[in-house]
């Protein structure tokens, strides 16, 4: 796992020369792209986004497009179209921005259902069909999609079998008073994304994606993230708990935050630390723990401070 971390602490350090006081969703953007998952960040506008985005691209030297999703966004629009080549009289056809390894679509719950279906073959497949004919995307790809919680007017909420397609979502947040005055310092002569050079190559990031595979999940510990999926789906707040695709979310990504972690095994704390953002997204309330104010973080936390931690008798390596 030596060559996991260290592409990791690369990546993470790069990105930290932009991004001021975000290290912990720097890496769970780290863990989502080392699971081969996509990422929702739902925030307010103004909160870098899209410059996660950007340095993230930048740091492993992989290509980057932005979707800006709007009500008359059409499908072809993202994936591409068919164009008649009068030289040649045949139809060519044109890839759209889908074809990036770093695709970010702003503002996805605007754009209407029917582009936003657009996204799903290429998010769990990582292809993509056009006239019939199927084109491969270039590994590493990574979807990281953005919506506003606060304006509601115009958008598309996107379903929950499109939010199940991703693989975490959370916010960014507002800095402190420290890391914005570090920010604007930091802005004082350009931006320093600019400046940002590529730390790894994607063929790195793909070895890592491979690798994190191999990290040891104890049966102990793959009985305790599937308890916790099992008690959303009996929770009384919940009119829908998690599917089975959460139970494949919580072990790969609990695997790839060992990795970054130097470890080439999973505790449970690490259960715990991405169980939040890979869980919420995909739980509905019921309306009347609406009323109450109840939200989906919450029962996260519930459910996951009722389930006995598993002791493991000696971890992977120790005598």
């Amino acid at each position: 796992m030596t060559d996991v971390t260290a592409t990791a602490k690369k990546i993470i350090n790069n990105v930290e020369q932009v991004i001021v006081g975000k290290r912990r969703q720097i890496i769970l953007s780290l863990v989502s792209w080392f699971c081969e998952g996509h990422v929702l960040l739902e925030d307010v506008p103004g909160v870098a986004k899209t410059m996660l985005a950007r340095a993230l691209a930048r740091s492993v030297g992989c290509s980057f497009k932005r979707i800006q999703c709007t009500p008359d966004l059409l499908p072809t629009d993202v994936t591409g179209a068919s164009v008649f080549n009068q030289k040649t009289t045949e139809f060519e056809f044109r890839p759209g921005p889908v074809f990036a390894q770093l695709v970010l679509a702003d503002e996805i719950n605007r754009a209407t259902p029917r582009t936003q279906a657009a996204l799903l073959e290429a998010m769990a497949e990582g292809r993509v069909t056009a006239d019939g004919v199927t084109h491969q995307l270039q590994p590493p790809f990574l979807v990281m999609a953005t919506q506003n919680p606060i304006d509601h007017e115009g958008t598309f909420p996107l379903p929950e079998a499109q939010l199940d397609r991703f693989l975490m979502r959370f916010s960014l947040g507002y800095p402190t008073m420290e890391e914005e005055l570090k920010m604007l310092e930091m802005l004082e002569h350009g931006h320093p994304l600019e400046k940002l050079q590529p730390v790894v190559s994607a063929a790195d990031l793909v070895a890592a994606q491979t690798a994190v595979r191999e990290i040891h999940v104890d049966p102990k510990v793959r009985r305790y993230m599937t308890q916790i999926v099992h008690d959303t789906r009996k929770c009384d707040d919940l009119a829908l708990g998690g599917s089975p695709r959460a139970s494949i979310a919580l072990f790969r990504t609990s695997q790839a935050l060992a990795a970054v972690s130097g470890r080439d095994f999973v505790r449970p704390d690490d259960v715990k630390r991405v169980a939040g953002p890979v869980l919420t997204h995909r739980l509905i309330l019921r309306p009347e723990s609406r009323l109450r104010k109840v939200t989906a973080a919450e029962v996260v936390e519930d459910v996951v401070a009722e389930v006995r931690v598993p002791v493991l008798s000696q971890e992977p390596g120790e005598p």
